[in-house]
């Protein structure tokens, strides 16, 4: 559905909404949530943590395996995968298409498991799933999950990895949440716009000349939707972070029909490791503010975040 135009895209895209209404994805809360205690358990006594490869990263990818019915242990993997498609940007052509293939090979492997041991789970029912009452060709299904995995695991990893390096810089605003646990959705919305994962390419549809540049049809095109997060047009103190911010219409999961699918997904998962990283460590700052780095690519979040344990 992503690079789809309607009417296609509308009947793709409405294969996907059973699995990530908002009931639906309460289901996950639990299981998000205890795992992201077992994190927690597994960083005892360290006063030192990365809050992005020992936590932030193995969430989102532990709930989209488990929605996929994919070995949980591949965790790993995937981390991988989604480093290698999202950041080899920058390297021959050769080079990005033996990573993609890796990728590919493996979906190809797991839908091949699936279609011999169906189950009950997101895999199986793509397999199933009709359009304009015929079964989705091989390559769409590999191409849907290719999406769930990219879309689903760096994005949210990157939200809860940057919101922690907020707070970690930010005592007044990580006490206050410590004192008002009931103010997170609110703060986690202008989390999510401060520090928006995501910025999108997109095709020039027909020529056009606008703000000075001329574009051709088929031109790619990069839709930041960070700034338009700190576009003062639309939010007082858009350069600031204010946590209590209530009116707040931001754009980082997109905008018009292409917007996330799985926008309810990556609201509990942030929700949730928030909560818990909150409630089982309340104190904590950057143990090195120079040594945190980034994600260099369409998705930017934090790739290390060495925090210190107060």
């Amino acid at each position: 559905p992503i690079t789809s135009d309607p009417p296609f895209h509308h009947d793709a895209r409405k294969l996907l909404l059973p699995a990530f209404t908002r009931s639906a994805v309460a289901e996950h809360e639990a299981a998000t949530r205890a795992y992201c205690h077992e994190l927690i358990d597994a960083l005892k006594g360290r006063q030192t943590v990365d809050a992005a490869r020992d936590y932030a990263q193995h969430i989102p990818m532990r709930v989209i395996s488990g929605m996929l019915g994919f070995p949980p242990e591949d965790g790993p993997r995937f981390r991988e995968f989604v480093e290698n498609v999202l950041e080899s940007v920058n390297q021959p052509p050769e080079e990005r298409f033996e990573l993609f293939n890796a990728l590919t090979d493996y979906l190809v492997a797991q839908i091949n498991d699936h279609i011999a041991h169906p189950r009950d789970d997101l895999t199986t029912y793509l397999i199933n799933a009709e359009l304009h009452g015929r079964k989705l060709d091989p390559l769409h299904v590999v191409g849907m999950v290719m999406l769930l995995l990219i879309a689903g695991i760096d994005t949210t990893w990157s939200a809860i990895g940057a919101s922690l390096w907020h707070l970690a810089r930010t005592p007044a605003d990580r006490e206050r949440l410590v004192a008002e646990p009931g103010l997170l959705p609110t703060a986690m919305e202008e989390l999510l716009r401060a520090y928006a994962p995501v910025t999108m390419a997109r095709l020039v549809k027909q020529d056009m000349h606008w703000n000075g540049v001329d574009m051709k049809a088929d031109d790619w095109i990069l839709l930041s939707f960070p700034a338009a997060n700190r576009d003062p047009a639309q939010f007082e103190r858009a350069g600031e972070v204010v946590i209590d911010r209530e009116v707040n219409r931001h754009a980082a999961f997109g905008l018009g029909i292409h917007r996330c699918v799985g926008s309810h997904l990556a609201r509990m998962e942030l929700r949730v490791a928030l909560e818990v990283w909150l409630e089982r460590f309340p104190a904590f700052t950057l143990a090195d503010p120079a040594a945190v780095t980034w994600a260099a690519s369409q998705v930017r979040g934090p790739r290390t975040l060495p925090l210190r344990i107060l």
